[in-house]
């Protein structure tokens, strides 16, 4: 039986501009033949190789975010730390990964932005914290190895 629907390859859609695991997901992207848009604004320096289209948005504060969430497709694996990205991406049917390897899903999301919006309420209050840590070279390696189980699990589920 033929569909009507038309097939869209599945895509890994990355938050660019401050993602540290770019050479990660070219280099699993290309083991799993699946194609890669970096997005991100002008100010940053990105450049397209096998596999890996890029796209330059203006350097307002989301138009890299508005950018993905107007060109994701339900299947779409959306590379992010921005909760609410990785939230409007969970709501159209997206995969989701941290850069750290963590995946957002519909049973996390609600308590990150809950921890997100208590953070932000310290800050104002005069209550700094010390950040998040520097990507180190184990939490690469841990990236790479999350996206590597997702895409296979993704293919199996395809077959």
């Amino acid at each position: 039986m033929e569909s009507n629907k038309p097939f869209h390859p599945r895509t890994i859609v990355v938050d660019g501009d401050a993602c540290p695991v770019k050479a990660e997901i070219a280099e699993t992207a290309r083991m799993f033949h699946t194609p890669v848009l970096m997005v991100s604004s002008f100010d940053h320096k990105i450049y397209a190789e096998e596999g890996v289209s890029v796209v330059q948005v203006d350097r307002s504060d989301q138009s890299a975010d508005l950018y993905i969430v107007n060109h994701v497709r339900p299947g779409d694996i959306v590379i992010t730390q921005d909760y609410g990205l990785a939230t409007i991406a969970l709501a159209k049917q997206c995969r989701i990964l941290s850069f750290r390897g963590m995946e957002f899903d519909k049973d996390n999301i609600e308590f990150l932005l809950a921890r997100r919006h208590a953070q932000a309420k310290a800050r104002r209050s005069g209550k700094y914290g010390k950040g998040p840590k520097p990507l180190t070279t184990e939490d690469k390696k841990n990236f790479q190895m999350q996206l590597t189980k997702l895409l296979t699990n993704l293919q199996e589920i395809d077959s």
